[in-house]
């Protein structure tokens, strides 16, 4: 019910614990594109913190102006406090743009620069693409079960977010454990900390003079300096016209833009489960052309409704930490900051901060689905494990031939996967789930769960998409393609026909299974 005497107000206490632990997010994005891209790709300085990181600086305060305004007028509806959505680079799509946009295009060319523009055309298609999904955002939220959500964004979660970071901590416990208890205690635990220090502040503090104690850290003022932020409409159109030439790139960026409205979509249903309610169609929209803004100021990778609203919300932030967020950031990327933050800051000491985020999403799905959909979350976590393992063993290959091993053969390989399935390793069959992990998550997590509430007929619809999908590459496939008939599309195509033609058969009491294990109902209180 509204209180006419109610005001929302923008800052809270919580906004600062809030504050610390998605500056850190965001910081460990920007370090990581900053680092490859300057390391690997061999791009100048100039480039990466001249141009690269002050346009993703823009495109996430322009993300964040319309979050806030979001924030604001959701509390005014509803008339009570919500937190706003978090919002930056989208980690799993950065690093498709990293390894499948511009490091293919310098590794083909050895032109940092051709790359880079390339990068911010791709970025700018892109932007449109997942501005697009807001034409049919709202009706796949109503026809999606939230178990299929959540579940394949708990998949990233688990993986991405905390498996690899929580690995980076035991890679350097001395640091990382110092960390580590902090965010336990204070983020998890809840328990306060000395003068109310927000724990992530305190965990930064803590690792990075761990770090400085056994030489790990270091003060360096390499990359600072004054960078604007300016538009690069000449880059822009260069890199388009490149892609336009080389369409093949499109394979590449058409379903990974998928992937991150259909993320930005999943991100709102899970603040909807933690009590928020946010305009999908608006947020898609905000995200592509958040992500369009910054590859015209010189960025290439996509912005989005971050993962993590569920833990902002334990919090108790409003949306204080955002606007902190949207004012540090700018600031940081203009004047240079990060470069000296990224030689200052150890990454095991802001790894625990992701841990954090990704037990409260998967703690918060657990609360926010009925128990018998847990089954839906799990299945709908599992192709991203797949996906996991098909982004190490590439790097394990990589390793091997950086190392000088000579006659590797390539994954794939026919005598290379007969012999990691003698040896356990069913490589085909991940390749297959990992190949658009996220709707394959989705897809699955939704038909587990319509038919255990006996949506039949919504269950067979998912598995016909599915077939579509797979048939055209979107899933499944190693990109896109004129629509073919292979092993994965016809196992879709018998699951909708049975989902749609069994139960025309067969009476509504016959389909339900006595056997089936179901929860006892709550003994009324005394």
């Amino acid at each position: 019910m509204r209180d006419g005497s109610y005001t929302y107000k923008l800052f809270d206490r919580s906004d600062f614990s809030a504050f610390w632990a998605l500056f850190t997010d965001n910081l460990i994005n920007l370090m990581v594109l900053a680092g490859v891209c300057q390391f690997v790709f061999q791009m100048p300085a100039e480039i990466v913190y001249g141009r690269i990181v002050p346009g993703a600086a823009v495109a996430i305060l322009a993300g964040i102006a319309v979050y806030v305004g979001l924030a604001k007028r959701a509390a005014a509806q509803h008339g009570r406090d919500v937190t706003a959505l978090p919002y930056g680079i989208s980690t799993p799509v950065m690093f498709v743009y990293l390894f499948g946009v511009i490091g293919p295009i310098y590794w083909s060319t050895n032109d940092p620069m051709l790359a880079w523009q390339v990068g911010i055309g791709a970025g700018f298609m892109g932007g449109i693409v997942a501005a697009l999904g807001a034409v049919i955002g709202p009706w796949l939220k109503r026809v999606t079960p939230r178990a299929g959500m959540l579940g394949t964004l708990c998949g990233i979660a688990l993986v991405f977010i905390g498996t690899v970071p929580l690995a980076t901590v035991f890679e350097n416990p001395f640091i990382g454990f110092a960390s580590m208890i902090i965010i336990l205690w204070g983020l998890v635990g809840r328990f306060r900390l000395p003068f109310n220090i927000p724990a992530g502040l305190l965990a930064l503090i803590v690792g990075t003079v761990v770090a400085f104690g056994i030489g790990e850290a270091k003060l360096s003022l390499d990359g600072v300096g004054f960078y604007p932020p300016l538009p690069y409409f000449g880059d822009l159109i260069a890199g388009i016209q490149y892609l336009f030439a080389n369409p093949e790139l499109f394979l590449v960026l058409v379903p990974v833009q998928i992937y991150n409205f259909i993320e930005t979509m999943n991100n709102v249903e899970s603040a909807e489960a933690a009590g928020d309610h946010y305009p999908v169609a608006t947020c898609q929209i905000t995200d592509g052309v958040g992500t369009m803004v910054g590859a015209v100021f010189g960025s290439p990778f996509p912005t989005t409704a971050y993962i993590g609203h569920p833990a902002y919300k334990r919090m108790g932030a409003h949306a204080g930490y955002i606007i902190g967020v949207g004012a540090v950031i700018p600031l940081a990327a203009f004047f240079g900051l990060l470069a000296f933050l990224n030689n200052l800051i150890p990454t095991a000491a802001a790894a625990p901060v992701l841990v954090f985020v990704a037990l409260s999403l998967i703690t918060n799905t657990a609360h926010s689905v009925k128990t018998d959909h847990m089954a839906a979350v799990t299945i709908a976590m599992m192709p991203h494990v797949s996906s996991f393992l098909m982004v190490k063993w590439g790097s394990l290959m990589g390793a091997l031939g950086a190392v000088g091993v000579a006659g590797l053969p390539n994954l794939g390989d026919d005598a290379l996967t007969a012999a990691l399935l003698q040896q356990g390793a069913h490589f085909e069959g991940h390749l297959a789930l990992s190949q658009g992990a996220i709707l394959t998550g989705l897809i699955w997590g939704a038909i587990v769960a319509s038919v255990i509430d006996g949506r039949f007929r919504n269950a067979g619809g998912f598995a016909l998409a599915a077939a579509v999908m797979s048939a055209f590459g979107i899933i499944h496939g190693a990109s896109l393609q004129w629509p073919a008939l292979n092993g994965v599309t016809s196992g879709y195509l018998i699951a909708a026909a049975f989902l749609y033609i069994y139960p025309l058969f067969h009476k509504e009491d016959d389909l339900v299974n006595e056997n089936a294990v179901v929860d006892e109902a709550p003994a009324p209180a005394e």
